[in-house]
């Protein structure tokens, strides 16, 4: 069975009881997090200039943007809380993948549930489980380096996807809605090496291209049917080289258990370098002043996403994409933190003496998408070497964040809200995503994240 047809099956015929367990309960604390992360990323730098020229994109008031409570067509406030999702580098990623899956699928599907007057939790969870499985398993089934951007480009047939599931496509509709929305897909990775906003609009623009493709082949307009493997399909045109072996665990793989949660809120190439910096901190006692060079050795993805070089006026988007910048203030402070990418931090010359001293090196792993292990090497004033090793970043289903750690974040993020939300509310949301799945309105945890 081809792709395309086993993806259609799968979405198709997917139950929430199919779901195992452990799944449901990572989709409630993934959940809980893009929300979180969404409304920190209401105070990110173009947000508000976002959320304007969307308001100037159609009349109506179907959906709000969290944090700031501006209500918008459904489609255009899936665009801003999507940007806002990944505006920060803050927000949950498959990694074997290298997509973005709930930043897209969450915002389209709680627009969604707005524009259609509700939802229950486990038509939500449903959703997402089905968004992610088709936007993971695409992603998977890459073999080439990155030059589209995968969050975007994959991310919007994964919304599709989920949208399918929510209004109860047959085949023939789903599969116009994936070639669609395969239609629309777009994202490049020249928003990436530049470290410009543009690279969270992409996610913003792919939200919405999903949920247009949902609505257009619900009105019945056809799409191109060989999405994926066709000679002009997504694997082709967007990856290159592919192999289609992730498909066969559809139906038997959850992914959306698979999906790590971020604790910085930098690009997830950094954080096996940040964790191993503060191994070595812990172990060693190392201070700043002692290292004369640190590498990060590291497969050619982490090179490709974060070996850039700390550079004179950098923006905030740059410098969290920046591992010399980004490992110089965990060197200094012990952790990293959105504060850390205001004008003055990004200036700091005491972090540019220390970030010009850091740098990516390249390992000898084969997989063009692979994001461990690394190894963090300080080589002291001393003349002694240090090292730490990481097999699994933070925040990985294998090295997973206390629950204690993911409220935590949650609380901070929501201090980070472009307009005062209510101190006490995020209690209640905490406590409403531990049981997502009895909720008979979803729409509350929206009610809640808006002013």
């Amino acid at each position: 069975m081809a792709a395309t047809e086993r993806l259609l099956h799968h979405i198709t015929t997917l139950r929430y009881e199919d779901i195992p367990a452990a799944a449901i309960e990572a989709a409630k604390a993934l959940t809980l997090d893009t929300l979180a992360v969404c409304i920190a990323g209401s105070t990110s730098p173009h947000a508000g200039a976002i959320a304007a020229c969307a308001a100037g994109w159609g009349a109506g008031e179907e959906a709000h943007v969290l944090g700031t409570g501006k209500a918008l067509p459904a489609p255009a406030a899936a665009l801003v809380n999507a940007f806002q999702a990944h505006s920060q580098e803050w927000d949950c990623v498959h990694e074997p993948a290298v997509v973005h899956s709930l930043a897209t699928i969450q915002s389209a599907v709680l627009a969604a549930a707005e524009r259609r007057g509700g939802l229950c939790g486990r038509e939500f969870l449903l959703a997402l489980a089905a968004g992610v499985d088709a936007s993971a398993t695409i992603g998977m089934s890459s073999r080439s380096r990155l030059k589209f951007f995968r969050p975007a480009t994959a991310g919007t047939l994964g919304v599709a996807a989920a949208l399918g599931k929510l209004e109860r496509f047959d085949v023939a509709t789903l599969r116009d809605a994936l070639g669609l929305a395969f239609s629309q897909a777009a994202g490049t990775m020249q928003a990436h090496v530049e470290g410009k906003p543009t690279l969270a609009l992409q996610v913003g623009m792919a939200t919405r291209a999903g949920m247009n493709a949902a609505d257009l082949a619900a009105a019945g307009v056809p799409g191109p049917h060989d999405m994926l493997e066709g000679p002009f399909g997504f694997f082709e045109v967007m990856e290159g080289e592919w192999d289609v072996a992730p498909f066969d665990a559809l139906g038997r793989i959850s992914r959306i258990a698979e999906v790590s949660i971020k604790p910085f809120p930098t690009g997830r190439a950094t954080h096996a370098g940040i964790d191993g910096i503060q191994r070595l901190v812990a172990a060693e006692r190392i201070e700043a002043a002692e290292v004369e060079r640190l590498t990060l050795e590291a497969p050619p993805l982490i090179h490709q996403l974060v070996g850039r070089p700390w550079r004179e006026a950098m923006t905030a988007s740059y410098a969290r994409l920046c591992f010399p910048f980004v490992g110089a203030v965990a060197l200094t402070c012990g952790t990293v933190d959105a504060s850390d990418f205001q004008p003055g931090r990004l200036a700091d010359p005491a972090l540019r003496a220390l970030a010009e001293r850091i740098e990516v090196a390249i390992d000898a792993n084969p997989d063009p998408n692979a994001l461990v292990p690394q190894t963090v090497r300080a080589h002291l004033r001393s003349g002694v070497v240090r090292e730490a090793r990481v097999d699994h970043m933070l925040g990985s289903p294998v090295n997973p964040l206390t629950a204690a750690q993911r409220e935590d974040k949650v609380r901070r993020a929501w201090r980070q809200s472009a307009r005062p939300l209510d101190a006490e509310a995020v209690e209640r949301v905490i406590a409403l995503a531990g049981r997502l799945e009895e909720l008979d309105d979803i729409r509350l945890l929206g009610r809640l994240a808006v002013p």
